[in-house]
């Protein structure tokens, strides 16, 4: 029994100091976090007060995915500058929920079926399926670019400050990065 508890709880304080830090506090001592919307809420609000929009397309067997939410969509860095300068939506690639924008209807043509994915998904990222990816849209709801893949908060920022500044309209991406260095 006792080299059971001794297990255990060298299992307990393993796994407790691989978990990421967790952000400060916002004011009133709750802690920071993105303000996560809908696409119809984001568009309907980018018709109010434009913003560029930020869309993380996930799906729910993700490892990568999770680890994002875990990791760099849990620092501060990028929850205030992501909560600051886009509104930013999650899209589960494979919900079965109907998605209406404009008069356009998007909807998961297989619901039932294993890793079947939404038309609204496929169309941002032009049927090219990776988990997870990032859609940037301007103030116009245009698509600027699909980014993929897992992204430290090394990575992630400057990529979103590359859109989120509009550095995107008199640079190229290369000589951005490069010049962030």
């Amino acid at each position: 029994m006792m080299k059971y508890l001794i297990t255990f709880t060298f299992l307990s304080f393993l796994l407790s100091s691989l978990l990421p830090a967790q952000p400060a506090p916002a004011e009133g001592g709750e802690k920071a976090s993105i303000h996560w919307y809908s696409i119809e809420e984001a568009l309907a609000l980018n018709a109010r007060e434009p913003k560029k929009i930020f869309i993380d397309i996930y799906t729910n067997w993700c490892g990568w995915c999770k680890r994002m939410d875990a990791t760099t969509f849990n620092e501060a860095e990028a929850i205030a500058y992501l909560n600051k300068h886009f509104y930013a939506v999650k899209l589960n690639a494979e919900t079965t929920k109907e998605i209406t924008l404009g008069n356009q209807k998007y909807v998961n043509p297989n619901p039932e079926g294993r890793r079947s994915s939404h038309q609204l998904a496929a169309a941002l990222l032009d049927g090219k399926m990776s988990y997870p990816s990032y859609v940037f849209l301007n103030e116009k709801n245009e698509k600027l670019t699909v980014v993929k893949g897992y992204l430290k908060l090394e990575d992630f920022m400057p990529v979103v400050t590359y859109f989120g500044s509009n550095a995107y309209l008199s640079q190229d991406w290369e000589a951005y990065r490069n010049g962030k260095k």
